[in-house]
């Protein structure tokens, strides 16, 4: 009996000894682990991981970087989503220190109301987000430099994706002090000039610039070329032409002379554009379109004047004039399987948004080579652009797919050869814009054009959406209009290490499966739609026919012929109705059953697994304990 009883005291006591010894493991581990920087990003985009861009900058860094944040830590009821976003942003510049070798050193700062540090920050430009009890919220970013600093005045939670990009191009630009200089050539107000008044209405100030212009400001020199201007300054590094709509012959000889001096150019044409608000009497005979055709001809790409591209398997939802919404294929929200995946500048998107694009197409004769970096889906044409105004329903009506998909956006490389061949065009006085002498005729190196179909997509309704929080400017993208530029101007500039970083993050998750089984219907629909119609014109046909047939006593009076053909299209008519409204159920119900099997597998499935791994282990140990 006292074996027994010294027995169950020995495994007490080794039992509880066993859990203060797992304890102390468990506490000494956690203390070690809090020394030790470990981190592991499960996220598909590694959207809290440093990308090799970055990396590459940072290996290659001259000058240490400091980088001081400002954050009102201590403040009492900060939002929500700023005190989470505010830790995922601290963790992630953490990051920069880790992989910079000592280069790089964050400071973290927190501006208390009448402290040093709030000094600090208002001395820097940092901007405090003001609180409902009358306190001021920082959030900002100071990198520094040597004499050189930049500042982020409130980091944007909605600016999340960017935030890697914003910081390196910063740390990038304080240790390469020397802006390039962007000439940017626009028939529209992007700089913020004057509205033109409507006829008999007075001038209603000057709009803002747009957004893409602030933020090229951040990293290059802009300056504005008037359209009425006849040369391009030679300190340009690079130009961006916007809806040049009546170009004169003296400026594009000066873009041709550019592009010939081994320059770069990104050219936004548009075939409809809606931004062009140039008054007219009539609307619908408003010239609203733009074009090269002139330059392109010697660029070896053209585009069809008056044509809007229609793609029905990327349409735009938008809302009509009633009040309606629609799926209107000539606003086409592009998405990765329309971008080249083999050039850095569309390799990372994720959707551009194209309001009544056209399509650039390859001379054949040209000889310079044009790469497609945005193209349409094979479901797509071209119409005419006074077709657009008829609605998503006018549109799909008669539309035939073409042979081949469309280029919206292309890239043109080559060693061009003037488009002025009998030299400088004449100016005033009837004098050459320029010396005949220094014309160059032939490119002596390759250049490379970005153009693109569209001019609307940098208008700021068609990419940003902007909101007021607590008296904050708040920006937030939904498409990724705006980055395709900068990657083209960070391609054509010669900053390759900055391309990979911009569009790291989804914007959202669609589910494709789901997009896969509307277009199928989409098309079922359509070619059921086109039958009706074709139904509807036969019967159309064959009653004028038999009226025509009739005595002149007769016109007025309904032959039984004719009762019959209109008999025969009625019940047609209810038939395809009938087929129409079979395919919308099929839809919704294999979309319905999708559904039903994604919540099976979370619901139950992941359940059951996880409960017949614990009664296979239940079974094991018990099997072990049997054998013992």
């Amino acid at each position: 009996m006292s074996v027994q009883k010294n027995t169950r005291i020995k495994e007490t006591f080794f039992s509880t000894a066993g859990i203060a010894i797992m304890l102390a493991v468990v506490i000494l581990t956690n203390v070690i682990v809090s020394y030790v920087s470990f981190r592991w990003d499960l996220t598909e985009d590694k959207m809290y991981s440093l990308s090799e861009g970055t990396k590459n900058i940072l290996a290659n860094i001259a000058e240490d970087v400091t980088i001081k944040v400002f954050y009102s830590k201590s403040l009492p009821n900060i939002p929500v989503n700023i005190k989470q976003f505010s830790k995922r942003a601290i963790e992630f510049l953490d990051e920069y220190v880790q992989h910079s070798n000592g280069k790089v050193v964050m400071e973290l700062y927190d501006p208390k109301v009448d402290s040093d540090e709030e000094e600090w920050a208002m001395k820097y430009g940092l901007q405090g987000m003001n609180m409902p009890t009358g306190e001021k919220l920082y959030f900002g970013v100071v990198i520094m430099a040597v004499d050189q600093e930049e500042s982020i005045p409130f980091l944007d939670p909605a600016r999340e994706t960017l935030l890697e990009y914003d910081i390196t191009r910063i740390i990038y630009r304080v240790q390469n002090s020397v802006k390039q200089r962007i000439g940017i050539i626009s028939g529209l107000p992007v700089f913020g000039n004057p509205q033109m008044p409507m006829p008999g209405q007075p001038p209603q100030g000057n709009q803002k610039p747009w957004l893409f212009i602030d933020e090229l400001k951040k990293t290059y020199k802009v300056e504005e070329i008037a359209t009425t201007a006849k040369s391009i300054d030679n300190d340009i590094d690079l130009l961006v032409i916007m809806h040049p709509k009546g170009l004169s012959d003296a400026l594009q000889y000066a873009i041709d002379q550019f592009v010939l001096s081994g320059k770069n150019a990104i050219v936004y044409v548009d075939p409809m554009c809606h931004s062009d608000q140039t008054p007219s009497q009539n609307q619908y005979m408003r010239n609203n379109s733009s074009n090269l055709e002139k330059l392109f001809k010697a660029w070896g790409v053209e585009m069809e004047e008056r044509k809007v591209l229609a793609d029905m398997f990327f349409p735009t939802r938008v809302r009509t004039q009633n009040n309606n919404v629609e799926s209107n294929p000539v606003w086409i929200s592009a998405k990765t399987e329309s971008f080249s995946t083999d050039n850095v500048i569309t390799s990372n998107l994720e959707s551009l948004l194209f309001p009544a694009c056209g399509a650039i197409k390859k001379r054949a004769n040209g000889t310079s080579e044009v790469e497609g970096l945005v193209i349409s889906s094979r479901k797509a044409n071209l119409i005419d652009s006074f077709k657009a105004n008829f609605g998503a329903e006018g549109i799909r009506r008669d539309f035939q797919a073409a042979a081949e998909p469309f280029n919206i956006v292309a890239q043109v490389t080559g060693k061009f050869k003037t488009a002025f061949i009998a030299g400088p065009p004449k100016g005033d006085e009837d004098k050459p814009v320029a010396d005949k002498d220094k014309q160059i005729k032939e490119a002596k190196e390759d250049s490379t054009i970005i153009v693109v179909a569209d001019a609307d997509m940098l208008n700021d309704s068609y990419y940003v959406q902007r909101q007021n929080f607590l008296g904050f400017q708040m920006t937030n993208m939904f498409n990724d209009n705006l980055n395709f530029l900068l990657n083209s101007l960070e391609m054509l500039s010669g900053s390759d290490d900055l391309i990979g970083i911009r569009s790291r993050g989804k914007f959202q998750r669609p589910f494709t499966k789901v997009q896969e089984l509307e277009r199928a219907a989409q098309e079922r629909w359509q070619s059921k739609e086109q039958e009706l119609v074709r139904e509807l014109e036969q019967t159309n046909r064959r009653v004028q026919e038999l009226q025509q047939k009739k005595d002149p006593s007769q016109k007025m009076l309904i032959s039984p012929e004719q009762e019959r053909e209109i008999a025969k299209f009625k019940a047609q008519k209810i038939k395809v109705r009938k087929e129409l409204k079979r395919v919308r159920r099929n839809l919704r119900a294999d979309i319905e059953n999708l559904g039903l099997k994604i919540k099976f597998f979370n619901i139950f499935f992941m359940p059951l697994l996880v409960s017949i791994g614990g009664i296979l282990f239940a079974i094991y140990r018990q099997k072990k304990a049997y054998i013992k």
